[in-house]
């Protein structure tokens, strides 16, 4: 039996200053039946997403999330509440329930005429000033619902409202309420959405800043944006260039693109204790280097009777990890191939992010890493082929000599205590992404993403 663990992962660290434009884009073909919301009229939204440092401590940690020292995460700016006040949301499709930091407190301004009152910026989220902001009890069915994402389930407080509690990595946890406001994208207001008011500072390190309000949940549970919006579909495509590329919610029929190969999401009606049913899980049924498939029994891939060992995609994780046995294999045939190109980094006691311990010494005055082999993960019905700069990641501030360090961007799932396959999105560069949600299908096809960035830009 394997041992219980956890399920997903947010961001690992990498360079604060790219930029990762991402725009989402309403199409006008979609199912009305089906898309109930505001999706029921035919509208464009293009919202800016951006890459952001995320302190240790910051972003709330259930016991069954991963724990790392730092994370960069992708954010989305919305407005929250009537009058709106503006929010930066991390968006996480391993997650359900949405949250907002919440301060019900406001501040004056001097200016030249009188002073001001005002909302207090991002971080926060007030309350008290939305005319739509509305708590919900605890005798409301919403309280009930159980999530994953709380590791106390939400209970009543003093004045008969949902109270719900979150946990930090460091063991720390912050408390607030559930409740219910509008949420507007690009304009487009929805009224109704429920999510976390969280009343604490999450800030646990004062030497790092953040921007980040809160977090936006879209994986498959009852609570998150996808379910409550009732979205169908949506797709992203990220570029390897520039890190710009495109999330579109709702139908997309880009016959340029190129046709996708499905494969199905797993589902299961028996609920295990180590499976996640709310997450985006797939077949993983091998994995090839080069063109040469490793030598790994297929069973390895199947989740276990206890439900560990299932394989997700995880926008919001930034490297793929796999479990211990896979990991190895997949790590002696890497650096079989590479054995002649690369200069193994010696030194048993440096292993990134907890997890990858195949790291590289790569000459600074180097231009271009050289050719590598690439790696394939094969699903049912469907493959993802990661090759070039996507398979070697340059960890900042790490320098040896006149060389940069240079680490495999695949780590070791039992190096974290985890009985999971997890898929980040620095192996979906250059991939067109679709899940489907009616027809209950990811779909992939290879892309050159800054193009079809540019060329969904100029369809608006």
């Amino acid at each position: 039996m394997r041992p219980q663990t956890s399920y997903t992962n947010h961001t690992i660290s990498t360079n604060p200053y790219l930029k990762l434009l991402i725009l989402l884009i309403l199409q006008t073909t979609l199912d009305i039946n089906q898309i109930n919301h505001y999706y029921s009229e035919a509208k464009m939204l293009a919202l800016p997403l951006k890459s952001q440092v995320i302190p240790s401590g910051y972003l709330p940690r259930p016991p069954n999330k991963l724990r790392f020292h730092h994370n960069v995460s992708l954010t989305v700016s919305i407005t929250v509440g009537k009058p709106p006040q503006n929010v930066s949301m991390v968006i996480d499709t391993g997650s359900e329930l949405s949250w907002l930091h919440c301060n019900n407190t406001t501040t004056t301004t001097n200016s030249t005429t009188a002073p001001i009152s005002r909302v207090l910026p991002d971080p926060f989220f007030n309350p008290t000033r939305s005319s739509t902001f509305s708590p919900i009890s605890c005798s409301s069915p919403t309280c009930t619902i159980r999530t994953r994402d709380f590791p106390i389930p939400a209970s009543c407080d003093s004045n008969n409202l949902c109270h719900a509690t979150l946990s930090y990595a460091d063991s720390s946890s912050s408390e607030g309420e559930l409740a219910s406001d509008t949420f507007g994208f690009g304009g487009s207001d929805n009224p109704g959405i429920v999510f976390g008011c969280m009343n604490s500072s999450y800030s646990s390190n004062s030497d790092e800043d953040t921007n980040t309000t809160g977090l936006m949940g879209m994986n498959l549970g009852s609570l998150s944006l996808i379910s409550q919006l009732k979205i169908p579909k949506f797709s992203y495509c990220i570029s390897g260039s520039d890190f710009s590329g495109i999330l579109i919610l709702g139908g997309s029929n880009f016959s340029w693109v190129g046709s996708l190969n499905y494969t199905p999401l797993v589902q299961i009606s028996t609920p295990l204790p180590y499976f996640d049913r709310a997450a985006y899980t797939v077949r993983l049924k091998g994995i090839k280097v080069s063109n040469k498939l490793l030598n790994i029994s297929g069973t390895i891939f199947v989740p276990d009777h206890t439900g560990s060992g299932q394989t997700m995609f995880d926008l919001g994780t930034q490297f793929t990890f796999l479990l211990g046995p896979v990991y190895s294999a997949l790590r002696g045939e890497f650096l079989s191939q590479t054995n002649n190109t690369l200069r193994v980094l010696d030194d048993p006691n440096f292993v990134f992010q907890i997890a990858i311990d195949l790291c590289y010494r790569v000459p600074m005055n180097q231009s271009k890493l050289p050719e590598l082999p690439s790696v394939s993960l094969v699903f049912e019905g469907a493959e993802m082929r990661v090759s070039g700069e996507q398979l070697l990641y340059r960890v900042p501030g790490q320098i040896r000599g006149n060389d940069s360090v240079y680490c495999f961007t695949f780590g070791n799932s039992d190096l974290l205590g985890v009985e999971a396959f997890i898929i980040g999105h620095y192996q979906q560069q250059n991939m067109w992404v679709e899940f489907d949600v009616v027809k209950s299908r990811v779909g992939l096809a290879h892309a050159h993403c800054d193009l079809v960035g540019q060329r969904v830009l100029g369809l608006r």
